[in-house]
């Protein structure tokens, strides 16, 4: 799944630009997912669905208009991990750092605060004003040129895993920083382009491990087993172990 978020301040003109690239993409045959991330309660207190999630991990709620997962994810990745898509397009989220973003604002002054390194494109009510450049970024207008910024999202989307493993020798902020720059890609991630004999997961979360650790893991394991009626030499092993 490959990211971008759309950061900006209120009245720039975010939900505009997203629901525009949203569409181009989805017109192009790409399955996409959206995140907003909201400063206010979703749930109001002392509701019917807020009452159920004091008691139940999640609540589903269908309604006449539309149906919902109602639940609390302990972080940013187990939020993300809840979607399947193509793209996921990120309707705020300032404080991401292990995706690209497009800057929506209303005047340069706010690109530059936005700007983190992260950025790829600029957009939102500046944007409309005429202008084609700010800061060495694309000034794209997605009322008007909405297949450009489209090309633009599907070129240079990506997502870093946000684990800050270090395996590749930087953390996912710096990282992405690179891949933004055009000093690094994707494949220079060792979890995204790696294919491991033994993973680890936690949580739905892959556990990286260094190659002679998945060695240990996997001559530990398959000489524990080596010795137990059933075992065959070059199966695929699983096992899963449930702390609770």
């Amino acid at each position: 799944m490959r990211g971008v978020a759309f950061v900006g301040f209120k009245k720039s003109g975010k939900t505009t630009t997203v629901e525009a690239v949203a569409r181009v993409l989805k017109e192009r045959g790409y399955r996409v997912a959206i995140a907003k991330s909201m400063h206010a309660d979703f749930d109001r207190e002392g509701s019917d669905t807020w009452r159920f999630s004091k008691v139940a991990d999640a609540v589903l709620v269908r309604a006449n208009d539309t149906d919902a997962l109602l639940f609390n994810a302990k972080d940013i990745n187990a939020l993300f991990s809840m979607v399947s898509a193509d793209f996921l397009l990120l309707e705020g989220f300032k404080s991401i750092q292990h995706v690209p973003k497009v800057i929506c604002a209303r005047n340069e002054e706010e690109v530059r605060e936005l700007n983190d390194g992260l950025a790829i494109a600029v957009s939102g009510v500046i944007a409309s004003s005429g202008v084609e450049e700010i800061d060495g970024l694309p000034a794209i207008d997605a009322t008007k040129e909405p297949e450009r910024l489209a090309d633009l999202v599907e070129k240079r989307a990506f997502m870093l895993p946000n684990i800050d493993c270090g395996l590749c020798g930087f953390e996912c902020a710096e990282m992405a920083r690179m891949i933004v720059r055009g000093e690094k890609t994707t494949r220079d991630c060792v979890v995204l382009s790696s294919k491991p004999k033994v993973t680890v997961k936690i949580d739905g979360q892959v556990l990286p491990m260094k190659d002679w650790v998945q060695e240990l893991v996997e001559k530990t394991i398959k000489g524990m087993l080596s010795a137990m009626k059933g075992y065959r030499e070059g199966r695929r092993i699983e096992i899963v172990i449930r702390d609770d």
